[in-house]
């Protein structure tokens, strides 16, 4: 199973308005397991930069300006996440201004049915608690103290631990041993169980002479 953490980066809350996407980052998912398999790629937004996007990431126009712009870099996003499910914190926001620029570019808009959105999920899993990527970071103890600006990529590898706890862990299909079994370790005690009982009844033990008799000289009737 293939999915991918994806975050992104704008010059502003609102496509239609004008605002473009600056940064793009993802982490490939392979049965619930990140990879070192990465997509990351920095975008010329061909606009300026507004004071206030500015202060979220710290994305000047003087570094833009030197980034490719989004039509020489889309394919090479649309071939990364293939037909992955889209993990994504808010998937309505990234998916708009992703579906903006694939219709600016005249290519196919992507599904909405392919992105999971863990603040839905992590509303359904911990109703009336904050649903933000810092508040499960803190609930799970991930360690966001690198986030000092948002970054497409650092999102998306922290959205990566964030979406695997919530769905129960690294392996949250994996159960070793029963709670009776995991509570016999931590307490050291064992519970002493009834004898199997392994001995032969008499109709298994006339099968057995039958099949003897057809053998030649069988070692059991020594």
């Amino acid at each position: 199973m293939r999915e991918i953490a994806l975050d992104t980066e704008t010059t502003g809350l609102n496509p239609s308005n004008g605002d473009r996407i600056v940064e793009i980052g993802c982490v490939e998912l392979r049965d619930h397991v990140a990879t070192e398999n990465l997509y990351h790629q920095y975008v010329n937004p061909e606009r300026p930069m507004p004071k206030e996007a500015l202060e979220i990431h710290g994305l000047s126009d003087e570094f833009l300006i030197k980034q490719p712009v989004m039509a020489e870099v889309m394919d090479e996003f649309l071939n990364f996440i293939g037909e992955a499910t889209l993990v994504i914190h808010n998937a309505e926001f990234d998916l708009r201004f992703i579906n903006a620029e694939l219709n600016r570019l005249g290519k196919p808009l992507l599904n909405v049915d392919r992105a999971l959105d863990t603040v839905q999920l992590a509303r359904e899993k911990f109703p009336g608690a904050p649903a933000s990527l810092d508040a499960l970071c803190k609930r799970f103890n991930i360690d966001n103290s690198s986030r000092k600006f948002h970054g497409a990529l650092l999102d998306a590898r922290l959205l990566a631990d964030v979406y695997l706890e919530l769905v129960g862990g690294l392996q949250p299909n994996l159960e070793l041993c029963s709670e009776v079994e995991v509570d016999e370790v931590k307490s050291g005690k064992t519970i002493q169980r009834d004898q199997r009982v392994h001995t032969a009844n008499d109709e298994e033990i006339i099968a057995h002479k039958r099949l003897l008799a057809k053998i030649i000289d069988p070692i059991w009737n020594s």
